[in-house]
């Protein structure tokens, strides 16, 4: 089977050219160009590369990601595996009527993007894997490891955080590592915010400064983060994307942060990603530093 191929976070759509330009489309596009929460521009999940069927022959049908939308007497959405190249996921919508069809990516477009964004993080690991760092810092201090590429650079700070940054275009992608009490975020929708808001200062003001004495990095409050629940290797974690500023200064872009629950050891992990990358489309690298998040294993 050939190897799959494409740019992370592409999605090849299969359809014909009346769907793709009517009703059926505009649901597609919906949901599988829908901007991601917690970035300073709208950014699409995926791109999206119509591809009539009559031309799906080939090495068309070698991207890692392919939706296959038709026209069948059966309304039904399912999943293939490797059906034309390895790896890839061919998402399959069918349905008699335009409004089948588009009832169908409605109903299971939640499905659909995770089975698209779990093959694009797996990717993305292998990418990785022909230069991974070997650092044990973070191990040996936290009781964690993850994978992540050697051109990240592990800094220590006091006794239990840590800075891992890397040189990207026009800025630098960062993760940091820290421990909080376990049950010290309240469960309560508005507390918890809260309470993730007052953590993220706090750290910013200890460990993350600005270009001047008193500026540091706080959360961008202007814009609510968007707070879900997930789950990372089996522990309940809480995820929160947003905007970070560096307060009296001119200076952010977007975060995730996580917060897992590590009950053997009576603490939350928090781990964060953000990026500064002004005037750069910044999906890609923030889904660079969420798939090493959560690729996080406990080791103790």
């Amino acid at each position: 089977m050939p190897p799959s191929v494409g740019p992370i976070n592409s999605v090849a759509v299969v359809i014909d050219n009346d769907l793709w330009e009517g009703t059926v489309g505009d649901t597609i596009r919906r949901y599988f160009a829908a901007p991601i929460d917690g970035l300073p521009t709208e950014e699409p999940t995926f791109t999206l590369h119509q591809v009539p069927p009559q031309v799906f022959e080939g090495n068309t049908r070698n991207s890692r990601n392919v939706l296959i939308v038709n026209r069948d007497n059966e309304k039904k959405a399912f999943v293939k595996e490797n059906l034309f190249a390895k790896p890839q996921v061919v998402c399959i919508v069918q349905g008699k009527q335009n409004r089948d069809i588009a009832c169908k990516v409605e109903e299971y477009h939640k499905e659909l993007v995770n089975e698209f964004r779990n093959n694009e993080m797996a990717e993305t690991r292998r990418r990785f894997a022909n230069a991974l760092s070997k650092d044990k810092q973070v191990e040996e201090t936290l009781g964690v490891k993850f994978t992540m590429p050697a051109v990240y650079g592990v800094k220590k700070y006091g006794d239990n955080f840590f800075w891992i940054e890397r040189n990207i275009k026009g800025g630098k992608a960062s993760i940091i590592l820290y421990e909080m009490p376990l049950g010290s975020i309240p469960t309560d929708e508005e507390g918890r915010a809260k309470a993730i808001v007052k953590m993220r200062d706090s750290i910013g003001e200890k460990y993350i400064p600005g270009p001047e004495k008193g500026m540091y990095m706080v959360t961008e409050t202007y814009l609510a983060p968007s707070i879900s629940e997930v789950t990372i290797k089996g522990h309940k974690a809480i995820e929160s994307k947003g905007l970070w500023e560096v307060k009296g200064f001119a200076l952010g872009g977007p975060y995730i942060n996580y917060i897992i629950e590590d009950k053997a050891h009576n603490r939350l992990l928090v781990a964060e990603g953000f990026l500064y990358a002004p005037g750069v489309a910044k999906r890609d690298m923030l889904f660079e530093l969420e798939t090493i998040i959560k690729s996080i294993e406990f080791t103790r």
